[in-house]
């Protein structure tokens, strides 16, 4: 039962009449109709406050006229916002995973009006969306075909729906791994309709355990095998797989296709050499290879499904694959990021592309940046501090790479939340108690931006704009 005090803050609660007649409301931009939504919605919430004790008052019609203009202002900054990245983590998959290079933003932006995404110009004949993308993956992967579409999920998604029937598909319980946000690759795979066939345990799975879920003798057997790579974490100690070669074997001795989803998709340059390349996985016998465009690809969010020409066609013609493909921006900024690994010689070997050269910056002109930027920002030489990166993204387990932070002290929490809240937003990492701004993944061209933002959250002074 509400208390007597709970009623008379219930009673005094403002009206809506007056709520929007306020002066704080006036001349707004936004419609009538949404204004009176957002305070009928905040009215309510704040009536259920009230009701279960967690505010202890209500507010006068000013007061709360102001709030509901505060929500609406909030609404209207443009999200998601840009942020200085100075985790340490080069493809953070909350701060966005790969930034794009500037040839992809500028092909996005050019096809983001009218484009010629699906006709021919030379004939006025109506084409496909993947006719110039398709053949440039293909060369650059090193695959007979590829099909992209939304993510890498859409692409376990269409290709187990697909190949997987009529029988489902054959996974390791090992390999029945669970990576951000609770998304569970098994539940995924079986979300169009495909039968997912567990075998082997969680330590250890064996070949003959494949060979169970193939042989007919002993029920339906699977269509496919599914390959998974893990991903986000390893398995130590006593652990038994089965590699694709011999998978690949078994494959084509059964004659159902291999599926690998190796996540991140390396096509190699001056990545970590011990992920294998999309080509290398293909040529270990996978018949069709699922990856991420947005991890080490270093391009948008996309999944590229690379393989045989039989495989990656009946996927291509699946009714679901035309409710997972990709929009003009994202074909536009991936063909883009495709040619900068086609022509990654005229730039040394490394591909234009921001998580390539995130690698690649050595430690001294790390430290050489470290130091200036902490004179700028009134640091003595002891707030330059070796730092540890790595390429995250759920990408590469374990790979670490050193790399130089700034250490700035004071009330770690407190300042991470103040440079959090600036404009523009600069995400680090807190250690102990201090927040470290590791300059490997914060763009050079970003150190200005850096400089004044971390004075504006308090730090002390600050060197002027260079």
């Amino acid at each position: 039962m509400p208390s007597p005090m709970t009623d008379s803050a219930l009673a005094r609660l403002p009206k809506m009449d007056r709520v929007l007649a306020a002066p704080a409301l006036a001349g707004t931009p936004w419609r009538r109709e949404i204004v009176r939504r957002v305070a009928e919605s905040m009215l309510g919430r704040l009536r259920t406050e009230l009701r279960e004790g967690k505010a202890s008052d209500a507010v006068d019609a000013e007061t709360f006229a102001g709030l509901v203009a505060e929500q609406l202002a909030a609404w209207a900054n443009a999200h998601p916002q840009r942020v200085i990245n100075a985790t340490g983590v080069l493809l953070h998959t909350n701060l966005g995973r790969a930034p794009w290079s500037r040839a992809a933003i500028e092909a996005a932006a050019a096809a983001a009006g009218a484009c010629d995404l699906e006709v021919e110009l030379d004939t006025g004949a109506r084409g496909s969306r993947f006719s110039w993308l398709r053949p440039v993956l293909s060369a650059v992967i090193g695959a007979p075909d590829v099909h992209t579409v939304n993510n890498n999920a859409a692409g376990l998604l269409v290709a187990c729906t697909v190949l997987g029937d009529p029988g489902g598909v054959v996974l390791s319980y090992g390999q029945m791994v669970e990576i951000g946000d609770g998304f569970r690759v098994a539940t995924m795979a079986a979300a169009g309709g495909c039968r997912i066939i567990g075998v082997g345990s969680t330590n250890r799975t064996h070949l003959a355990d494949y060979e169970a879920a193939l042989d007919p003798t002993r029920g339906p057997p699977a269509s496919a095998i599914l390959w998974v790579h893990l991903s986000n974490f390893e398995q130590h100690g006593y652990v038994t797989d089965v590699g694709l070669p011999a998978l690949a074997a078994l494959a084509r001795a059964r004659k159902v296709p291999l599926i690998a989803d190796v996540g991140s998709g390396s096509l190699g340059a001056n990545l970590p050499a011990r992920e294998p390349t999309v080509a290398q996985y293909l040529e270990q016998g996978a018949d069709v290879v699922l990856a991420s465009g947005d991890k080490l690809l270093g391009g948008p969010q996309a999944g590229l499904i690379a393989g045989g020409a039989q495989w990656v066609e009946r996927i291509r013609r699946h009714p679901m694959a035309r409710a997972l493909r990709p929009d003009k921006t994202t074909i536009a900024a991936l063909h883009a990021t495709a040619l900068a690994h086609a022509m990654s010689d005229a730039t040394g070997g490394v591909p234009a592309l921001p998580l390539h050269t995130m690698v690649a910056v050595t430690l001294e002109s790390l430290r050489q940046r470290a130091e200036l930027l902490a004179a700028r920002m009134g640091l003595d030489g002891a707030a330059v501090v070796e730092s540890q990166a790595t390429i995250g993204g759920g990408s590469l387990p374990g790979d670490r790479m050193p790399s130089v932070a700034l250490r700035l002290p004071g009330r770690a929490s407190a300042l991470a939340r103040r440079l959090r809240v600036g404009s523009p937003a600069v995400v680090g990492r807190i250690d102990a108690d201090a927040v470290l701004l590791d300059l490997r993944t914060v763009d050079p061209i970003d150190d200005d931006v850096l400089v004044a933002a971390v004075g504006r959250a308090g730090l002390g002074p600050v060197g002027g704009e260079r």
